[in-house]
């Protein structure tokens, strides 16, 4: 068994209102897995169910062949393996890039300072952005911000990363510069669950994609099967409007 993530029968409502229906997943070390489809498809709920920012209503996720969802779980230590990028970089603002991409080291996972230290400017020059150790976030782009935020996440050696729209909140130019960091990570042999509207990155670098519709997965395949050749019509409509939009 390789894969490091299982998803079944994953279930997650706010009040009335069910977001995920049945959801069965699995994510092989060393993926690149892109989920894929409209806003409020559940695409986003799916990802920080799997980070456990959201406690699913039923199912299970398994890492590694244990339930995380057990309540003798040891959640802290799941989450310590899980990277984690959000749209809005969620960076600490009181703090510069280096203190930002040191602070879990030391924090969650216990290391010395000069460790952290070391390890914080190895993966900042991975993202391109070890001139910048001295800088605050209000001193940077928005592209430099969530490649400081890829930077902190690698830091914290996860097993997985996840990617939550990490180019929804930056300006068109700076798009380019967080996915060049990103299709370099995917060659490195990480494994990554991105959720995104880039429909060429999906392309280029997923080894499987997902299209999400309504909560439930309505296709999944290879890049291939689903951008060039998809057989469910909701993914048909889904691609015209987003291909178009992007013309």
């Amino acid at each position: 068994m390789s894969d490091i993530i299982k998803v079944e029968h994953l279930k997650k409502s706010f009040g009335k209102n069910e977001v995920l229906k049945d959801i069965d997943l699995s994510v092989d070390k060393g993926e690149v897995v892109t989920i894929i489809g409209s806003s409020g498809s559940g695409k986003s709920t799916l990802l920080r169910c799997i980070n456990m920012l959201e406690k699913p209503n039923g199912g299970q996720i398994l890492y590694k062949g244990e339930n995380i969802l057990d309540p003798n779980y040891n959640l802290p230590r799941y989450r310590a393996h899980m990277g984690m990028v959000f749209q809005q970089f969620n960076l600490f603002n009181n703090m510069n890039v280096l203190e930002n991409c040191i602070v879990g080291q030391v924090t969650v996972l216990k290391k010395s300072r000069q460790e952290a230290k070391d390890i914080a400017l190895k993966n900042l020059k991975r993202v391109d952005m070890e001139r910048y150790i001295d800088a605050k976030p209000s001193q940077l782009s928005g592209g430099q911000k969530q490649r400081v935020a890829i930077g902190r996440a690698l830091s914290m050696d996860p097993d997985v990363m996840l990617f939550d729209e990490p180019t929804s909140a930056l300006d068109p130019e700076m798009v380019g510069e967080v996915l060049k960091t990103m299709k370099s990570l995917a060659g490195t042999g990480l494994t990554m669950v991105v959720v995104t509207h880039e429909m060429e990155f999906a392309r280029d670098v997923s080894d499987r994609v997902i299209f999400m519709d309504e909560g439930v997965i309505a296709e999944s395949g290879t890049p291939e099967d689903i951008l060039g050749h998809p057989k469910c019509d909701r993914t048909k409509e889904f691609l015209r409007r987003i291909l178009k939009k992007n013309d």
